[in-house]
């Protein structure tokens, strides 16, 4: 399967709303789309069941799973986290696990394109992925109430990569409850305890980077790989994983026309890091079918993954 496709309507392309007078980040534009958005999703269903990170909620309302007109799923209002595995064919099975956690700025998740497609890619090549859906910020129900709070969001509390950037508590405690399940289950998923990574998009990113740089190092993955991170610095202890790091300069969230100081906070600190600046890719290439920037980031990390040999070449 091409990762970069949506698992249901394989031929049409992720269209973004940002020529329609419409300034959100993707993921947001995707909500925004004029496109219709149905309340029941036909997603195509992972082998393995989804595993509870915690305890149910009781009577909670039920999380919210649409589809826009472009075919790509998102789930907004997650209270009941979970982690859902892709695991490899066990004769191609490297040992090295990653796991995945969409964006959606922590009011969705953009569970499909930056999470499914990418465990299955993962899991082609030979890596267990495990799609992490963490809680989210309440949002209204109605899609009119659900499409306001969004644009509220944007307009008055949008990005500032003047500051670093955090996770909300709640999605570094799930990411933080994935990382010790793996390492629980380490055996019967047949991965090295050892060779467990987690990589996130946009807010999934930043909750990489929570979870990367929590205090808690039981709870630390061995390497993190945040892609469209925000790329304000901030400190780093001399025990950080080793981070794979992926943006496009003209990402005009965090990147265009705004200093790069996670990259140097990792240098600082003498952390290995690799780090991919593409020319053009805009907020959220991994959801573009086509783009260059799209294409190479797999690609790349499982390269970046056999250098430091957590897989072998």
């Amino acid at each position: 399967m091409n990762w970069r496709t949506p698992l249901r309507g394989r031929g049409k392309a992720l269209l973004f709303a940002m020529g329609a007078g419409i300034t959100l980040i993707p993921h947001l534009a995707m909500a925004q789309s004029a496109a219709p958005i149905r309340t029941t999703a036909p997603v195509a269903v992972p082998d393995q069941a989804p595993i509870p990170l915690r305890p149910a909620i009781p009577n909670a309302l039920p999380e919210q799973l649409e589809l826009a007109g472009t075919g790509y799923a998102g789930v907004r209002n997650v209270v009941n986290p979970t982690l859902t595995p892709f695991l490899p064919d066990p004769a191609k099975a490297t040992g090295a696990a990653v796991i995945v956690a969409p964006g959606g700025a922590f009011r969705f998740l953009s569970i499909e394109a930056e999470g499914y497609s990418v465990a299955r890619w993962l899991a082609d090549h030979g890596i267990a992925a495990f799609v992490l859906k963490y809680r989210t910020v309440p949002v209204p129900r109605d899609q009119a109430g659900y499409q306001a709070a969004l644009a509220d969001f944007m307009r008055n509390r949008g990005p500032d990569t003047g500051r670093p950037l955090g996770a909300p508590p709640e999605a570094v405690e799930d990411g933080q409850a994935a990382v010790r399940l793996l390492r629980q289950r380490a055996a019967e998923w047949k991965i090295d305890p050892q060779k467990i990574g987690f990589a996130g998009y946009s807010a999934g990113a930043m909750t990489a980077l929570g979870v990367g740089l929590a205090p808690e190092t039981d709870a630390r993955p061995n390497f993190i790989a945040p892609i469209y991170p925000p790329m304000g610095g901030r400190p780093v202890p001399n025990d950080a994983p080793a981070m794979f790091l992926a943006i496009a300069l003209d990402d005009p969230l965090f990147a265009k026309g705004k200093p790069l100081g996670l990259i140097q906070s990792w240098r600082d600190a003498g952390r290995p890091l690799e780090v991919h600046l593409y020319e053009k890719g805009g907020h959220g290439f991994s959801m573009r079918p086509g783009m260059h920037a799209g294409a190479l980031v797999l690609p790349e990390l499982v390269a970046w993954m056999k250098d430091h040999g957590i897989v072998k070449p």
